[in-house]
């Protein structure tokens, strides 16, 4: 059994040095999520990785410093018993998968992720295939998305995805788990969801239908007035508030597609303190608030993967043993 780090770290919980959830944005990013496969050996090959993760972060990165390459890795509750054992992250659990009518938010596998973002594909590139090389044999892939900023950060859709993104402290805030779990202090929660969209159904709304539907005025990104918004776009149903107060999540998603196999999506990744932020906002959207008042959205975009993973600090992984 390899030794446990979390106990070991638990009284220097408050200096860990979180990983880099909360940089700023890049134009290239690689989302990786696999699962490993049984067997100590494996087990112990997993645990070396977490160890030598910034070792491979500082030789692939220092090749390009004005690169900012950077690597985000996760772990799925299953794999998180299997690797680490008690204690496990207080809200840390399966993706919760969502049905409602013809809207279904799927739960796939997926014991590891590894967000991987840089201002050029080759970084990213280069890091995937180096972890990759570690963890070949011991791993299956159940997804890999090549993500790319699409013009003047919009979506396939033609709209700017993530204005509502917060900064600095207000990020820190949003992503970083505080003193409500303090064995895991400066941890945080990722959702990835990777959707397709049917661009010639949407094309053939009107842009005032879109705009409607989205909550925004394509062009100028400006939010749409009360008086004129439904109850249902996407940018009312996916605010979410306690006590008067709105709860933000950070998120990072990125275009991606294949115009040669008609394949084009968005990768959705939401990082938050705490999983519920981003389970509420998936609700109202396949559900609606209330029940059918639903994110239009969904007619033209379908979730073909969702998964949930605890992110620890990078202190936490530096101190990982696989003895």
């Amino acid at each position: 059994m390899a030794s446990n780090p979390i106990t070991a770290q638990a009284p220097a919980a408050l200096l860990a040095v979180p990983q880099p959830v909360s940089s700023p944005l890049t134009s290239a990013a690689i989302f990786l999520v696999v699962t490993i496969k049984p067997g100590d050996e494996n087990r112990a090959q997993i645990l070396s990785l977490c160890a030598d993760l910034s070792g491979l972060l500082r030789a692939v990165g220092f090749r390009n410093l004005e690169g900012s390459l950077s690597c985000i890795m996760g772990f799925g509750a299953d794999a998180w018993d299997r690797l680490f054992g008690s204690p496990r992250p207080a809200e840390l659990h399966p993706f919760r998968e969502i049905r409602s009518g013809p809207r279904h938010a799927v739960s796939t596998p997926g014991d590891l992720v590894f967000h991987i973002r840089a201002k050029r594909m080759d970084l990213c590139f280069e890091l995937a295939t180096q972890i990759m090389t570690r963890l070949d044999s011991v791993v299956t892939t159940d997804d890999e998305v090549h993500g790319f900023r699409y013009f003047d950060e919009r979506d396939l859709l033609g709209f700017v995805d993530g204005t509502e993104n917060p900064t600095g402290n207000t990020a820190a805030d949003a992503v970083f788990i505080g003193d409500e779990d303090p064995s895991f202090v400066g941890g945080s929660y990722v959702i990835v969801q990777k959707y397709l969209h049917d661009l010639d159904a949407w094309n053939k709304l009107t842009t005032e239908a879109q705009e409607k539907i989205i909550g925004r005025k394509k062009v100028s990104d400006i939010e749409l007035d009360d008086s004129v918004k439904p109850t249902c776009a996407h940018n009312a149903l996916t605010v979410i508030e306690k006590d008067g107060r709105e709860v933000k999540i950070l998120r990072d998603n990125m275009p991606f597609g294949r115009p040669g196999h008609g394949e084009f999506g968005t990768y959705f990744i939401g990082y938050s303190r705490s999983p519920r932020t981003v389970e509420e906002m998936l609700e109202n959207m396949f559900i609606g608030r209330p029940p059918g008042n639903y994110d239009r959205i969904l007619d033209f975009s379908t979730a073909v993967t969702g998964s949930l993973f605890f992110i620890p600090t990078a202190t936490f992984l530096d101190n990982v043993s696989a003895a």
